[in-house]
Order: structure tokens, then sequence, then C-alpha cells
């Protein structure tokens, strides 16, 4: 179906919808499927939106003609020439303005020459708008643009520790938090030399916390710690999983994101990622879990029953899901999962010569942890899987989609698992009862991974006495999840560097 459309410049939303036909028959459970979109050859509810493409503009009017009515163009002309005499001068501003804010720091009349150039260039052969587009062009490739250059001091000796600048420490913060550009009252503040003042650097973290472009730190880091991103890879067996689609797909990755915001925008423990008695979900969600009465597309908090056998992250199905393969669950995936993002004790990698496991099908005649047990039968393999294999042991009620069973080929299933420093647990609520009793380990390993996406770089020995005294420092605050972001901030690897 093609459309064309006039529309008026500006932000506009969007919708795709079908008319329903009347139905000759009520809808009742007999209908087996819930799959409403799938890459797959698959039965469907109903008619499916699979892609959504916009061209245009097909006769763009001048632009001249809408100044102020598109967001994204007044960012770029702040300044606007009322006659062609203005207009160099205009040029001059908006091309500083726009340096400025794309290389983090104050410019220069050198700086500004290059793509004054290209802007007069552009304009003699077009219009005002076309000499700013080229020049723009010339900022969007600009090194300082492109990369996160740190200029080390003129007099500071090789393999000394030195603070970075405020402009430097600001950028840092903004792709921390946003994954993007300072905005203006950072930008001004670092220009100033007052980021580092007395409660300034933390009254500016709680201020970029609180505004909705931290979402970036939900979905990126997230999607990095917990494997949110092999979820599009995620691809259970038609055959023996025909609910899951892609918009369970979607919703797995949803309910962890809203869980994690939560925790930045309620000021609320890290702890409550294993311990939460509530989570998030939509109709299609629910329904996957059995949670009765949730109803429509949109997401929203849900209170959990005691029995019930959702909550933190290791009862949700993103998790569950990417630590499984295609046709049954995986206790070695699921046990290395934890030792390496809830513990931080990364098991060693096996050695080359170790053989796989061959049987990575539904044995009608073995269960995972028996054949996991001929596996563990060879001597090089049993070192390694008799401290990954337990604490994945304990989610066996959890299928390879994240689904409660009580049975596995007819047979009970054997939730029995262990911790690493030898205790038997049965189950996930035994599991996360154990790993609470040292929430100093989980915070730790949660801090290393945000002081790694801070930084980008991985961490080395000697930023062990940092991550204490982050932790150290959420203890007094109950650990809530802004404290260790706050801490984090305020230590040592993230306002200094070594010179080379």
């Amino acid at each position: 179906l093609v459309c064309r459309v006039p529309i008026a410049a500006g932000v506009h939303r969007l919708g795709v919808t079908f008319v329903k036909n009347p139905s000759s028959l009520l809808e009742t459970e007999r209908q087996p499927l819930n799959v409403h979109f799938n890459v797959y050859r698959h039965p469907r509810l109903g008619p499916a939106v699979y892609q959504v493409s916009v061209t245009g503009p097909l006769e763009p009017v001048s632009l001249s003609l809408e100044r102020g009515q598109v967001h994204s163009r007044d960012k770029v002309f702040r300044v606007y020439p009322a006659s062609p005499e203005q207009e160099l001068e205009c040029a001059r501003q908006i091309i500083a303005d726009l340096l400025r804010r794309a290389c983090r720091a104050p410019v220069t009349d050198e700086d500004v020459a290059r793509p004054l150039q290209l802007y007069e260039q552009a304009r003699a052969g077009g219009s005002f708008e076309d000499g700013i587009e080229l020049a723009l062009g010339s900022i969007l490739v600009h090194p300082r643009f492109l990369f996160r250059i740190e200029q080390q001091p003129a007099n500071v000796q090789p393999q000394t520790a030195y603070r970075v600048s405020d402009l430097e420490l600001a950028t840092r913060l903004s792709f921390f938090l946003w994954s993007s550009l300072p905005d203006e009252q950072l930008l001004t503040l670092a220009e100033e030399n007052r980021l580092r003042q007395p409660g300034v650097l933390e009254q500016e973290t709680r201020r970029m916390l609180a505004d909705p472009r931290s979402t970036a730190l939900v979905s990126n880091f997230a999607g990095q710690w917990l494997y949110l991103r092999n979820l599009d890879a995620a691809t259970p067996d038609m055959r023996a999983f025909p609910d899951f689609d892609d918009n369970l797909r979607q919703a797995f990755r949803r309910e962890t994101e809203l869980c994690f915001e939560h925790l930045i925008r309620e000021n609320r423990s890290l702890l409550e990622l294993l311990s939460a008695d509530y989570t998030f979900l939509n109709e299609r969600l629910a329904k996957h879990y059995g949670v009765p009465h949730v109803y429509g597309s949109h997401f929203r908090k849900v209170a959990l029953d005691e029995d019930s056998q959702r909550g933190g992250l290791l009862r949700q199905g993103s998790v569950l899901t990417v630590t499984s393969y295609a046709t049954r669950t995986s206790p070695v995936l699921r046990g290395k999962w934890i030792l390496e993002n809830i513990l931080g004790t990364p098991p060693p990698p096996p050695p080359p010569d170790v053989p796989a496991l061959t049987d990575n099908v539904i044995s009608a005649s073995l269960s995972v942890r028996e054949r996991l047990a001929q596996h563990r039968a060879d001597p090089a393999c049993a070192g390694c899987h008799q401290l990954i294999d337990p604490p994945g042991f304990a989610l066996e009620n959890f299928d390879a989609v994240g689904r409660w069973r009580e049975l596995e080929e007819g047979r009970p299933v054997d939730a029995t698992g262990g911790l690493p420093d030898g205790r038997q647990v049965v189950g996930v609520a035994e599991l996360e009862r154990g790993l609470l009793e040292r929430p100093e380990l989980f915070v730790a390993t949660v801090s290393e991974k945000l002081l790694t996406y801070a930084l980008g770089r991985g961490i080395a020995y000697y930023d062990a006495p940092a991550i204490r005294q982050v932790v150290a420092t959420a203890a007094e605050d109950d650990y809530r999840l802004a404290a260790v972001i706050q801490a984090i901030v305020r230590s040592v690897p993230f306002q200094m560097r070594t010179s080379q």
C-alpha cells in the first residue's frame, strides 16, 4: 500500500492499524496460539504490519518559510538574517555555535574559518540554507566531533596521573548518562570551570539522571550488561515453542529495561533487581507468564503475589531466553551468566580439546541434568562444570522461553542447584536468597560493569580500590543505584587519567 499525504513540518506520531471485520464466531480458548507477528511463516490471530517506510519531502517548500516549526531546525538556525547584508555574520554565529556544541569546547576564529569558507562556496551558487548545510556537513566529520579526544597537558610528566579538564569531565559525564553531547547548562559550567565546585557535579548528575535522555543509560548499559542485545538473535524452535514471536521478544526486553529504569527514576536499591516483588507487564507478556488481569499493549507496574514465580532478573524472560538454546534450557549458559553478571567471578575458558555436548536437541530418554552429568564425567570438563552448572540448575523450573514448568518430559523438574561456596539451593527463590546474603558481591559486579561502560575501557587491577570505594559509599545509602552512579562519577578513574 502506498499513500501520499501532505504533512506540515514538525514532529508527528505515525500509527498503522487494520479495521477489524465482524467475527462470525466469538474468540475462545480454543485458539491455541498467541502469536501476532513473526518473520516465519506462522499462524497469526490477524493481519500484521511488517514494515512502514516514510519518504519525502516529495515537493518541499522553501525552508525559510517554515522557520520555527521544526525543533531540529531551530537547533541549527538559532539566528536568521533579515537581509542579505546580515547573512555572513549570521552564518559565522551559527557555525561557531555548532562547532562549540559538536566539539564540546570553545572555538577560535581559526576553527570557524574552514566551515565558513565552505558556506561561502555553497552560498555563491545557492541559498543561505545551502551554505549552512555544507558547513554543517564539514562539522559532522570534524575529528573532535567524531572522537572523544582528551588533550594531555604539556607540563605533565610521563606516566603521571592528572585530572582531566572540566570540559573533558563534562563530556565523560554526558556520554555516560546520555550517550550524547553535553547540553548547554553542563557545557557552560565546564567552560567556566565550575563543574568541580562543591556540590555542582553531584547536582548535575542528579539533574541528568532525572532527564528523559538518561533512558540511553538504561537501553545501552542494560543491553550490554544483561545481554539484552542478544535477544534479536534468539530464535527458539517454532515446533517446540510455537507461541514465541517478535512481540514477545520485544516485551522481554522492555520488561527488563523498565525494571532497571524504575531504580533510577524512583531512587531504589540495586538489590531490587534480584528481590523485586513487582515487575512491568503488558497483556502479551502477562499471558506468557500466566499473570491474570493485565490488558492492553502498554506496560505498567504490576505487584506480584507472594507465590508468584516472577519478579527479579533471574525470573525474567529476557535473561532466561538469551541463556538457553533454541530447543532446551542450558544450565551451563545460565550458570555462566550468573557467575559473570551477578557475582563477578567469570569461569576460565574451556581447554581447546574439550568435546562439545553432542546432544543439543530435546531428548526423550535423558533430562538436561542427566546429559550434563555424562559431560562432567570427563575429567577435563568436571573442574569448570562443578562451578558453572549448580547456579544454572536452580533455574530449571523455567523453560527455554522463560515459562514456569513443573515437569520436563513428563517427569518432575529437579531444580537442585548450588552456590559457588558449595551450599546447596533448590529453585530460584533459594538461589536469590543465597545471592542476597552477600549483597556487596552483586553491587561490586554492577559497579565494575558501570565503570567499564563509563570509561569505555576494561577494568584493570589498579581500579579495584575505586570499585571498593564505590561499594562502600553505596552501602551507606542502601545500595541505591543513584548512589552507585554518583560514586562512580566522583571516583578517581572517572575524573583522572595517566599521561603517556
